[in-house]
């Protein structure tokens, strides 16, 4: 009797002490969280309007480039990954919401095994780039298979994939680290997990990187044949 006393005089047990109520404490949580989105789709909204100004530019290099070069069956396989680890993240925030622990764990460990199986069909897909020399740089080299495209223009093109798709890749590495460290804090029982909005701003972040990545598929890999 004495605990719920104090509770009723505390709040929630789960509420920190900065806060006047749990509804408090979630709006922060969620606010934060956007903030943070916020500012990442700001950093990638600017390699989107490069990528648009630079396609507008020199429609023929993305059609020779990007259609005839990048592996749309890789590209493809990728995004089914990601979505189904967003479903799989999903349903993992669902359970952590019920205080389900062993479903959080089961599905929280299926999307790290999306999330490591989309780093290595990437990682394939990177290789055989770095066969082709496709890498800018000095030993940068591209033979047009359409109409004569200049090596610089190739090379520009190619320095948008890899920087927006590696640094897509940064982020779903980060979030392996995030997800992976929820998936230990909630098999040793943490006290931090016992409360499920943790596990849900991972989900917000999660789902932000694979909306990120459903742009990428179609603009890089979808491109048409004809301009």
């Amino acid at each position: 009797m004495s605990v719920e006393v104090a509770h009723e005089a505390h709040g929630h047990p789960l509420k920190h002490h900065h806060f006047e109520d749990l509804e408090q404490q979630n709006e922060s949580y969620v606010v934060g969280m956007w903030t943070f989105l916020v500012t990442e789709i700001m950093f990638f909204g600017a390699l989107f309007l490069a990528y648009t100004i630079y396609r507008h530019e020199n429609p023929a290099v993305f059609i020779d480039a990007g259609h005839r070069y990048l592996n749309v069956w890789l590209g493809g396989t990728n995004t089914v990954v990601l979505l189904t680890s967003s479903f799989f993240m999903a349903v993992g925030v669902y359970h952590a919401q019920k205080g389900n622990r062993q479903y959080q764990l089961v599905f929280l460990g299926l999307t790290l095994l999306c999330a490591f199986g989309f780093l290595v069909i990437k990682g394939f897909e990177w290789s055989a780039e770095f066969r082709e020399n496709h890498l800018p740089g000095p030993y940068f080299q591209y033979e047009s298979k359409g109409e004569v495209i200049p090596v610089q223009k190739a090379q520009l093109f190619f320095c948008l994939y890899f920087a927006m798709t590696g640094l897509h890749a940064f982020h779903v590495i980060i979030g392996i680290l995030v997800i992976g460290t929820l998936w230990l804090m909630v098999l040793r029982r943490h006290p931090s997990v016992q409360y499920y909005m943790p596990v849900e701003m991972a989900g917000l972040y999660w789902h932000f990187v694979d909306i990120v990545w459903i742009f990428l598929f179609p603009l890089f890999y979808l491109i048409p044949i004809k301009g």
